[in-house]
C-alpha cells in the first residue's frame, strides 16, 4: 500500500530503480541522503507532480536529524545577532508544523528564560521576546503558542521549585516547540512515499553516473543483500549534510560549498531528578543550554565543538559530560551526577564553512548550488526550516527540466497521521476501550502516530500478546516494532530501538533487554535465520558496550576510537 515501507515495498522500490537503466525509464528526480532535508525533498518533488527516487546508505535519520535538540523553533540568539529573516522564515515553519502539517508531531513546549541582571536585562530580553512573538505572528501562519510572560522570583520558583534561589531574580516564560526527530523524518519519507517517491534505505551510492560533464543518476550497492545496479535520473539532488564535501568530491574538485561538522552533546536524565513544570534556557559562554522536557525525561545540552573524526558515529566524551553537568548544575539545588544520567547522544551540525574559527558563531543558513549540470546541492539550515531548505533545493533542479514544473506545495500538505488527527485524539477512550490497553497507552500512540494509531492497534487486535511493553522499556509496546518493520522500513534492531523509538536514550540500559525480544518479533518479517537474530542481538549489545566505554575516555580522539570498536551490522546471509 502507499506509504507503507516494508519489505514488499522495498522490492517494489528497487525493482523501479533498477527499471531506470532502462531508455525513457529514468527519474525526474534522485535524491541522495535520508536525513531531514532529502526526505523534504523527496515529498516536495513527489506533491509536485515529479517521478522521484531516495536513497539512504544507512537508516532514515541515522545521522545527524537523530541526534538534535528536537527542538521546532525560531532561534531566540539569532535575534542577538539581528538575524531577523532566518527567525521569522523558521517562526512561519513553527506555525505551519504546529497547526497544519504535523500537529500530532510538534508540540508547544514551554521554557524560562532566567534573569540575573537587575535593571538592564529584563527590558532588553522582554523587547526580543515582544519581536519573537511579533515574528511569529506575523510570519503568515501565526504563532500556535501562547504569548510570553514576565515572572519574578516567587512566580518563578513556583514553576521551577528545584532552581536555586539565587540563580535568578526573575524569568521571561516563552514557548517553542518540540518534536521527535527521527520519527518525524521517518514519516515525511512515508509521506513522499504515499505521493508516489521510491525510497530505499541501505542503498550506498557508490560513484555518481556521467555523460560528459553531466551527472546523470548514480552507481548503487543494496547493503542487505550486496547487490549493485544503476539508478538513472534527470536530476541529481545531494542532501547528504555533513557528508556534503565527501559527495561533492566524487563528482568536482571545485567545490562550491564547504561544511564543518560541529558536535552536538545531549543528556537524558529522569523526570523526577529534579522538579519543574517548564524548560529552561541558559546562556553559557559559548551558546545556550536548554533543559527540555521529554515525556518521563529531561534533555539537556548542547555542546557546540569543531569535529574532525569518525562522522558515522561521533562520540561524546566524558569532558562533554561534564561540561554540560557542570553549566546546568549551576542553577539546580541538588546538583546532577553522572549517576543521574540515563542516556546519552551526539550528533554533528552541517555548518557552512567561513573564516570564523568557531562553530558557535558559523551560519545556521543554507545554501543551494549547482557545481555541475545534473546535480544539486543543499547544505547547511537547520531542522526547523528543512521544508524551506527542500523547497529551494527542488526549485533548482526543476529549472533544468525541460517542461513547466508547478511550484512547492508543502505548505499544504499534511504528513501521514496529521488528517483527522484530533478527531482520534477526541475518541481516545474507545480506542483504549476496543483494544484492551489503558488511556495512556493510546494517548502515547496517538502522539507518535497521530490518525495512524488504529493501525498499530489493529495488530494488537491480530495478537494480543503485541499489547506487552518491551522489557525495560515500558512505555514502548511490542506492537510498534511489528509496525516498525511492516510499515516504516526498520531493518535492523538498531533502527527499531534508536530511531522508530528512543529506547536507546531512554532506558537505564539503554535498551540492553529489550534487544532480544526487538530480535524475536523481527526475524519473521525479515525472513531472518537463527544466525541473524542472534547476530543483531550481539551488535546492538556491542553497540551499547562501545558508546558507554567512549563516554568515559577524556577527549574526542579517545572516544572516537572506543566508539569504531563497534562496527556497522553485516547482515548475515
Amino acid at each position: 500500500m502507499p506509504g507503507h515501507l516494508g519489505p514488499e515495498g522495498r522490492t517494489t522500490a528497487i525493482e523501479r530503480l533498477k527499471a531506470t537503466a532502462q531508455p525513457g525509464r529514468e527519474l525526474d528526480v534522485l535524491i541522495v541522503g535520508g536525513g531531514i532535508v532529502g526526505a523534504g525533498a523527496a515529498l516536495d518533488a513527489a506533491t509536485r507532480g515529479l517521478e522521484v527516487g531516495i536513497v539512504e546508505q544507512r537508516d532514515w535519520a541515522s545521522g545527524t536529524s537523530s541526534r538534535s535538540s528536537k527542538l521546532i523553533h525560531g532561534g531566540l540568539r539569532y535575534l542577538e545577532m539581528l538575524d531577523f529573516r532566518l527567525v521569522q522564515e523558521a517562526l512561519q515553519e513553527r506555525g505551519l508544523l504546529l497547526q497544519r502539517l504535523a500537529p500530532h508531531l510538534v508540540k508547544p513546549v514551554p521554557f524560562l528564560y532566567p534573569l540575573t541582571r537587575r535593571w538592564w536585562e529584563r527590558p532588553y530580553v522582554g523587547m526580543g521576546m515582544i519581536m519573537y512573538d511579533t515574528l511569529g505572528l506575523t510570519s503568515g501562519h501565526g504563532n500556535g503558542v501562547p504569548l510570553h510572560k514576565h515572572m519574578f522570583r516567587r512566580g518563578t520558583l513556583r514553576a521551577a521549585p528545584s532552581l536555586k534561589d539565587d540563580a535568578m531574580i526573575g524569568a521571561i516564560r516563552y514557548y517553542d516547540a518540540q518534536v521527535d526527530d527521527a520519527r518525524m523524518v521517518t514519516t515525511i519519507v512515508r509521506t513522499a512515499a504515499f505521493h508516489g517517491a521510491h525510497a530505499v534505505n541501505r542503498l550506498r551510492v557508490e560513484t555518481f553516473l556521467r555523460e560528459g560533464e553531466r551527472v546523470v543518476g548514480a552507481h548503487v550497492r543494496d547493503l542487505e543483500t550486496s547487490d549493485a545496479f544503476d539508478i538513472r535520473a534527470r536530476q541529481v539532488i545531494n542532501a547528504t549534510g555533513v557528508w556534503t564535501d565527501e559527495t561533492q568530491g566524487m563528482i568536482t574538485d571545485r567545490g562550491q560549498l564547504k561544511v564543518r561538522a560541529s558536535k552536538g552533546v545531549h543528556l537524558v536524565v529522569p523526570r523526577d531528578r529534579f522538579q519543574s513544570t517548564v524548560g529552561l534556557i541558559l546562556r553559557t559562554e559559548k551558546s545556550v543550554l536548554f533543559v527540555i522536557p521529554w515525556g518521563r525525561h529531561w534533555i539537556i545540552g548542547t555542546t557546540d565543538t569543531e569535529w574532525r573524526l569518525d562522522k558515522a558515529h561521533p562520540a561524546a566524551s566524558s569532558k562533554d559530560i561534564d561540561y554540560i553537568l557542570e553549566h546546568v548544575n549551576r542553577v539546580l539545588r541538588v546538583p546532577l551526577t553522572r549517576e543521574d544520567v540515563e542516556g546519552v547522544y551526539a550528533g554533528l551540525r552541517p555548518l557552512l564553512a567561513g573564516e570564523n574559527e568557531s562553530t558557535a558563531k558559523l551560519s545556521r543558513e543554507h545554501v543551494v548550488a549547482h557545481p555541475v549540470p545534473g546535480m544539486v546541492m543543499v547544505a547547511g539550515g537547520k531542522f526547523t526550516t528543512y521544508r524551506v531548505m527542500a523547497r529551494d533545493a527542488v526549485d533548482e533542479a526543476v529549472r533544468s527540466l525541460d517542461e513547466r514544473v508547478p511550484a512547492s506545495v508543502t505548505d499544504k500538505i499534511p504528513l501521514l497521521g496529521a488528517d483527522g488527527y484530533k478527531a482520534v485524539w477526541n475518541r481516545r477512550q474507545r480506542l483504549a476501550d476496543s483494544a484492551g490497553v489503558h488511556v495512556a497507552r493510546v494517548e502515547h500512540l496517538l502522539n507518535r502516530y497521530g490518525s495512524l494509531t488504529p493501525e498499530v492497534l489493529d495488530l494488537i487486535a491480530e495478537d494480543p500478546s503485541l499489547a506487552q511493553p518491551l522489557p525495560g522499556a515500558d512505555d514502548y509496546l511490542r506492537a510498534e516494532v511489528v509496525y516498525a518493520v511492516t510499515h516504516e522500513a526498520a531493518r535492523h534492531v538498531e533502527d527499531v530501538l534508536t530511531r522508530r523509538t528512543r529506547i536507546s536514550i531512554e532506558a537505564w540500559d539503554r535498551g540492553v533487554s529489550a534487544a532480544p525480544v526487538v530480535a524475536e518479533l523481527m526475524a519473521p518479517l525479515l525472513g531472518w535465520s537463527e544466525v541473524q537474530r542472534e547476530n543483531e542481538t550481539a551488535h546492538y549489545l556491542k553497540r551499547v558496550e562501545a558508546e558507554r566505554l567512549s563516554q568515559e575516555q577524556p577527549d574526542d580522539a579517545t572516544a572516537d576510537g572506543v566508539r569504531l570498536g563497534a562496527a556497522d551490522i553485516i547482515p548475515v546471509k
